[in-house]
């Protein structure tokens, strides 16, 4: 079956394919070498703890689509409206479904964004070790759009075209010539939200399937994160105040973008909802004002951390309610994301393990009383 058989709106390129016109230089580097020895050894831990999604996640586990998540009523943006008490317990089953399509499709194609961003940083970033790294990136990038298209495909069988917020942030990011741009739009604005997105859900599902997912691909990220910090930081201290505002600019329209993206509006339109009451509605939505806010717990913190600190980027996020959070401690953030996915695997591999062995046990016993 075609994906296009599975989008609840067909995307709007007529032949599948978005192509945006990119400016910038290829550029190579004759010296193989040198390199900065934190980032290389980054790139070492990127070749290390490469896997296998086919053999990594357990795909035998079953996923209700009608409620692949877990989550509670309350995380329903139409909860507690006039429409949510009109609604039969089979429509609300199938609101849950179309939420976590859009969802799991959003980070779907992020991830081909960040895919194709990486691409681009290998491409145009001017040192080899930042080269070698973005290399291990593009792959990791194409391994989480194949987890994520399967989990669509086979466990929800629905897929949402790409938010207009998401493309047109990605857009920008892709279309700039600078090299640093696909750093800071990616690395920082779409993989820093991404990765608070993918916690929220990781530390409130009740189901093991997405957990694995969740909790696996958040162990790269965070060393994209990291990747992104080092390289921009460096970068960063050495321009001018004007270069550094510019950049401020773009952080700021992004956040902002970023933020009107999740409202999840063409979820509620798809359910006989007017566009002006799905915005009122998801606008005012409480669960919905957490996570917004939330989801911005990765990103501030990053900002601060490479050199843009600028007074109307800080006056940008005391408007969006998210200052303080430039004091998060993003390296205990990103140390917990690894700790989580090494002990989902320890837990997992420990049952296989004891199941191979009492298996073992069975047939030697059943041996002896032959």
């Amino acid at each position: 079956m075609s994906t296009y058989d599975l989008y609840t709106t067909k995307p709007p390129e007529q032949d599948g394919q978005w192509t945006v016109q990119a400016s910038g230089s290829a550029r190579f580097n004759w010296e193989y070498d040198e390199g900065r020895e934190r980032l290389l050894n980054l790139y070492q831990k990127g070749k290390d703890k490469q896997w296998d999604q086919v053999k990594r996640i357990d795909w035998s586990l079953e996923v209700d689509p009608y409620d692949p998540l877990g989550v509670p009523d309350e995380a329903m943006t139409l909860y507690g409206t006039p429409y949510w008490d009109k609604m039969s317990e089979a429509n609300r089953a199938d609101l849950r479904r179309h939420y976590a399509s859009w969802q799991f499709s959003q980070f779907l194609h992020g991830e081909q964004g960040a895919m194709v961003c990486a691409a681009r940083i290998v491409e145009s970033v001017p040192d080899m070790d930042a080269k070698f790294y973005s290399a291990t990136q593009t792959m990791d990038e194409a391994r989480h759009v194949e987890l994520y298209s399967r989990f669509l495909h086979e466990k929800i069988g629905m897929l949402y075209p790409i938010n207009d917020n998401l493309q047109s942030l990605l857009g920008d990011t892709l279309r700039d010539s600078r090299w640093d741009m696909p750093y800071l739009g990616m690395q920082v604005l779409i993989e820093g939200l991404a990765l608070a997105a993918f916690g929220m859900l990781r530390d409130t599902t009740t189901k093991p399937l997405p957990k694995q997912l969740l909790a696996y691909v958040m162990q790269d990220e965070a060393r994209h994160v990291a990747f992104g910090r080092m390289a921009l930081r460096d970068y960063y201290a050495q321009l001018s105040e004007a270069e550094r505002a510019e950049r401020e600019e773009f952080v700021i329209e992004g956040c902002y973008l970023m933020r009107d993206r999740l409202r999840g509006v063409e979820v509620l339109e798809n359910f006989g909802i007017p566009r002006h009451d799905a915005e009122e509605i998801s606008e005012n939505s409480e669960y919905l004002q957490f996570f917004r806010k939330l989801l911005f717990s990765r990103i501030v913190p990053c900002v601060k951390d490479i050199g843009l600190w600028g007074p109307k980027l800080q006056q940008a996020y005391l408007d969006m309610g998210v200052f303080e959070m430039g004091d998060s401690n993003l390296d205990a953030l990103m140390q917990q994301d690894e700790e989580i996915a090494e002990a989902l695997d320890a837990e997992r591999f420990a049952a296989e393990e004891a199941a191979r062995a009492l298996e073992v046990d069975e047939a030697i016993t059943q041996g002896a009383e032959a």
